[in-house]
């Protein structure tokens, strides 16, 4: 800047030519006097706006169709960065949104297009940025079904996204469009750098390199180059590639879709063949509601089960149905999901093969696993799909389809890896010892349910039986923060239960806790740590980890109760799909755990939770409406029934009280 004065006029002589009149768009409105006499006037004025940004007059009373996604930042169209989007998952969206239109105009029809971004929880990891993560899933939600229902004339609507909280958004914004036509694409994945870490992997260079395991050079080369590609979902099966795996498993995106490489022909295709897929559900008149019934939500149960997916979408997918006024699944239904189901995908961050998600797409994805749970009579395949076929007739396709073969072909060829060591026969599964993901561990510590991914605690300390057992005494924190000192200064030792309570939606909008997690697996004395939470986990987490433990401490729940010194017992067998957390002894003082319940109720929740100060009032008020709805088990969602009943009773009684 050369001149203070800049600001206020930067001397460009061109500022100066301004027009106060144009002569506007030639031609005439396609209306009629029927229009004239009983159309509203919304829709007429809609046609003048669509010839004002451009659109030939005499087509502007074509069908309408509107995409919706979550495109980020501003691309040239060479593809390099005017402005950032706030991650790779979004970056290149708008290029599916601009094959699709063109799909739709190809089509002879009108195509509008809107989005909403959505943020990066790696981004924000460690930050308050987290504190508006889990809440902006509703609020997108929301926006989108706002911006759906304000075009009048929309004929369908085309969801667009990729990533942790923008898709599950997406979805329920579909599920809460019922009598509208509506697909999912799916934004597919980016690819790894050959000879660098995952993306996962770099976000524990900080806790690594404070243990003087990796030198400042690698952690800034490392950090550099772990995005092979500049567009997609993360390449583990994270919360944003497991939404993908949900999103083709209810049936709203087309076969074999998920985890597409983002930016590829194949992933182009995909977007073109989505927007005529919508076109035909338009002219077939099937809506939403065809697709999205309580069969399709037990499938999407079931596809979490079987490629052990995120632990995030244990609330997704109620939210959705919540959204579609179906019945939401209970902690209950999940575990007989997980009892029944078998994990069949070798792939990054479970194993036990690490395999990126891109191969999984190129073994056969979503289809080839659910053609080995049609086989173990596990899937419902009369459900509606928005191919307009069932997921029966789909799978008959894909099972000889060309597609099918050539993709497996590709894998061979480009990376040498046999499809089926991505997605493992059912036989194979077995013979290799892979078991279920999930394991909801209950007690006197989580009356309400928990979570762990059991399949990621390290197999050096699970017992020849399959059961992972730890007693040891607990260290307490409040807060992410404090953790991460402890763990880079030394101060956390193998054998410590640590549990870090007060941090669930009351306290900072249930924060993702990665950054913990991520830094005990990475260091060799973590795997001899657990970790107890009323927060949540990203869908990278591995490790004895237990989180999402109700009732949150804020909410007056057991772990908000726990203090220094308490002996804690954790029971995880893998084999059996049973898992307890329990207080069994004070100090020196050990106990049953029935006799723990009955001290923890009588204790007082510790002094210093709190909410973080710097949580937002947007969250604060998330957080009370959700809990109103139900709390984290029920999906976080706002249950308006509920919510108003709750308000009603509190004005009534207040107005009681002040009469």
């Amino acid at each position: 800047m050369n001149s203070p004065n800049e600001i206020f006029d930067s001397g460009a002589p061109d500022v100066y030519q301004i027009k106060t009149r144009a002569t506007g768009p030639a031609g005439s409105l396609p209306i009629t006097a029927d229009m004239l006499l009983h159309s509203p006037s919304g829709d007429l004025f809609g046609m003048t706006q669509n010839a004002g940004m451009g659109w030939n007059p005499s087509e502007v009373g074509r069908k309408q169709f509107l995409i919706l996604s979550t495109q980020g930042g501003l691309r040239a169209p060479d593809g390099q960065p005017i402005a950032l989007g706030y991650h790779t998952g979004h970056w290149e969206i708008g290029l599916l949104v601009q094959a699709a239109a063109e799909e739709f105009r190809r089509l002879q029809t009108i195509p509008f297009a809107g989005f909403c971004s959505d943020p990066c929880d790696g981004r924000t990891q460690g930050t308050v940025g987290m504190f508006d993560s889990l809440p902006y899933r509703n609020d997108a939600a929301v926006v989108f079904r706002r911006l759906a229902r304000s075009l009048p004339l929309r004929r369908g609507m085309l969801g667009i996204a990729t990533c942790d909280k923008g898709l599950p958004a997406m979805m329920m914004a579909v599920a809460g469009l019922l009598d509208l036509p509506c697909v999912i694409v799916p934004g597919g994945v980016t690819l790894p750098a050959a000879g660098a870490e995952d993306a996962g992997t770099v976000q524990t260079l900080g806790a690594r390199y404070a243990h003087g395991l990796i030198s400042l050079p690698e952690a800034a080369e490392l950090g550099c180059r772990a995005c092979g590609s500049p567009g997609g979902g993360c390449q583990f099966l994270g919360t944003a590639a497991t939404a993908q795996v949900v999103s083709e498993a209810l049936g709203l995106s087309l076969l074999h879709s998920a985890l597409a490489p983002s930016g590829q022909p194949v992933w182009l295709d995909m977007a073109r063949r989505s927007a005529r897929t919508l076109h035909h559900l338009d002219e077939r008149q099937l809506k939403t509601r065809d697709v999205l019934t309580g069969a399709s939500i037990e499938n999407a149960m079931v596809l979490h089960a079987v490629f052990g997916g995120s632990t995030n979408l244990l609330w997704h997918i109620p939210a959705i149905a919540h959204a579609a006024k179906l019945k939401p699944p209970t902690v209950d239904d999940w575990i007989a999901v997980n009892r029944r189901v078998p994990r069949l995908v070798s792939v990054l961050p479970n194993g036990p093969i690490h395999h990126p998600t891109v191969r999984v797409f190129l073994a056969g994805g979503v289809p080839e696993v659910m053609l080995h749970l049609r086989r173990l009579d596990l899937l419902n395949t009369d459900v509606m799909t928005v191919t307009g076929k069932t997921l029966g007739e789909n799978l008959d396709y894909w099972e000889t389809s060309e597609r099918r073969a050539r993709c497996r072909q590709v894998l061979q060829q480009q990376d040498g890896v046999d499809a089926d060591d991505v997605i493992l026969p059912p036989e194979y599964a077995k013979a290799r010892g892979l078991t279920g993901t999930m394991i909801f561990p209950r007690g006197n510590l989580a009356p309400e349910g928990s979570v762990v991914k059991a399949t990621a605690i390290d197999p050096s300390v699970v017992d020849a039986d399959g059961v992972y057992r730890k007693e040891g005494l607990a260290r307490v924190f409040v807060s992410e923060k404090d953790v991460m000192a402890a763990i880079k200064e030394g101060r956390i030792n193998a054998g410590d239960v640590l549990v870090l309570t007060g941090i669930g939606p009351m306290g900072t909008g249930m924060e993702e806790t990665y950054q913990v997690t991520g830094a005990l697996k990475h260091l060799p004395f973590g795997k001899h740590v657990a970790l107890l939470t009323d927060a949540r986990f990203s869908g990278l987490s591995t490790g004895a980890c237990i989180g999402h433990i109700g009732p949150e401490g804020l909410a007056g729940g057991p772990i908000g109760k726990v203090v220094d010194g308490d002996v804690i017992r954790i029971h995880i067998d893998r084999n059996r799909h049973e898992a307890s957390v329990d207080l069994i002894g004070e100090g020196e003082l050990w106990f049953t755990p029935e006799e723990g319940a009955r001290r923890l109720a009588h204790r007082p929740l510790r002094t210093d939770l709190a909410p973080h100060p710097a949580l937002p009032d947007d969250t604060r008020l998330w957080a009370a409406l959700q809990h109103a709805s139900g709390g984290t088990w029920a999906g976080c969602v706002y249950d308006p029934e509920r919510i108003i009943s709750a308000l009603e009773t509190a004005m009534a009684a207040s107005d009681d009280g002040g009469g």
